[in-house]
């Protein structure tokens, strides 16, 4: 049995807090790509919550969330790679309401090593011992990527039984490196830009990912959806 099980969360639910709440922690105060007065009470939230699905890791041992992750649904407002990046790929032929934007990923500091926040979080130019941080994170260290794994593979599903077929994403160079180590591959479709550090937008096909994934790393795929509560 993995230490860890998967979960959408609802909006409705009291636990939706406690996903702003390690978003918070992780995005105000740990990195400051929040401003803490911009988000009273501990909670970081924004606009396009309400539009969104929330998924949470949770501790076996303690059922404690201890990540997060959220898919953003086309409404009224659009997406926020839009608002932040410009395209240097044409895209008029994308169904919006087939798409989604991956965003707010946050793991819990106590579930983080260094070489995992680098990856995750730091900008600028990816060096080899990055590259190198990478691989180990995935032949030593399975256990902390299985967080992240988890989180996309409930996000894979829900997305499936939604008829998406698509995913947004704008995330650092070496966020990318490490999902592409397990066979997550999103294609750069713009111009690195400021946005909570030094990003680029990315789009991801949703049934290639699957092939790749289920075809490259399938037993590791298989436990991470035995982790996935379905409800």
């Amino acid at each position: 049995m993995t230490r860890f099980y998967f979960r959408k969360i609802a909006l409705d639910e009291p636990l939706i807090s406690e996903v702003y709440r390690l978003r918070y922690k992780v995005y105000c105060e740990e990195w400051g790509f929040e401003k803490p007065e911009d988000h009273p009470g501990g909670l970081e939230t924004d606009e396009y919550d309400p539009h969104s699905l929330h998924f949470g890791a949770f501790s076996q041992e303690s059922g404690n969330l201890i990540g997060t992750i959220r898919l953003i649904l086309n409404s009224e407002l659009g997406f926020p790679i839009e608002n932040h990046c410009s395209f240097s790929t044409e895209l008029s032929w994308l169904n919006k309401d087939n798409v989604a934007e991956i965003s707010r990923l946050a793991v819990s500091k106590e579930y983080r090593k260094r070489a995992v926040d680098s990856l995750i979080y730091n900008d600028g130019e990816i060096r080899t011992d990055q590259k190198e941080a990478a691989k180990e994170i995935l032949e030593k260290r399975k256990q902390e990527f299985f967080i992240i794994m988890g989180l996309y593979t409930c996000m894979y599903m829900e997305s499936a039984r939604l008829g998406l077929t698509h995913w947004y994403a704008v995330m650092a160079k070496g966020l990318r490196i490490l999902l592409r180590r397990m066979s997550i591959q999103l294609l750069p479709i713009g111009p690195e830009v400021e946005y909570h550090g030094l990003r680029v937008p990315y789009l991801g096909t949703i049934a290639d990912i699957l092939k790749n994934v289920s075809a490259e790393k399938a037993e590791f795929f298989t436990e991470c959806q035995k982790s996935v509560i379905i409800e």
